[in-house]
């Protein structure tokens, strides 16, 4: 007797067959400051398909940040609903988001985040004995992109990758960004500088929680 798979809310497969890795309904976040509340996002809907490159940029206190703990799964919407991978996250508990965080994402963020103690085993051949803090900025940022592709993730989400970087290394991150996503990968970069963001094929502009402007890149 065949079984039949019911598609249920908490998995789509029609999102998953179509190509979109993220989709969000009505995201929003709200943060309660004393006795008032803050809507740092306010009813997000937003599509994003498996091998596409997005930067997201905003003012501060645009939501931007915001949008990206969500997407990351560091925070959790006061309401609306996220799918990744097909799977709905916004309802799931820490555990469950911590699970979702190492198997679907892989991190690169401006600080780099290395531990202290690990060597460089990644694709710097003369420095692979080296610690973190032994290490330029440049080739401390490409050992976290390494470390973010490790386990395959389904996006790649990028907090200011060259913030802590000067312009020529920063180009040569960008480049390395740019090489990843030929090779088919997902790529969210967030950031507040116009020149980074044109590197993406699609940038998404927030300001006062919603999405002000989506617009693809003239290459």
């Amino acid at each position: 007797m065949a079984v039949e798979i019911v598609e249920t809310e908490s998995y789509r497969e029609d999102l998953v067959s179509s190509g979109l890795v993220i989709k969000t309904s009505e995201l929003a976040k709200v943060y309660e400051m004393g006795s008032e509340q803050v809507h740092a996002l306010r009813g997000v809907d937003l599509e994003i398909h498996k091998g596409e490159y997005v930067a997201i940029m905003g003012p501060s206190g645009s939501g931007k940040s915001t949008l990206m703990n969500l997407i990351g799964c560091l925070d959790s919407p006061s309401s609306g609903k996220y799918w990744l991978a097909g799977r709905l996250v916004s309802e799931l508990d820490d555990d469950e988001l911590a699970y979702i965080r190492n198997k679907e994402i892989g991190f690169v963020f401006q600080t780099f985040n290395l531990l202290p103690r690990a060597t460089a085993l990644v694709d710097l051949t003369d420095r692979m004995h080296h610690k973190p803090n032994e290490l330029s900025g440049g080739q401390r940022q490409r050992v976290a992109i390494a470390r973010a592709l490790v386990n395959s993730p389904s996006i790649v989400l990028a907090d200011e990758p060259t913030g802590n970087l000067d312009s020529r290394t920063g180009e040569e991150i960008m480049a390395l960004f740019a090489n990843l996503h030929r090779e088919g990968n997902t790529i969210i970069l967030v950031t507040h500088e116009n020149d980074i963001a044109q590197h993406a094929h699609r940038v998404i502009y927030i300001r006062d929680g919603k999405i002000a402007s989506d617009e693809a890149v003239k290459k």
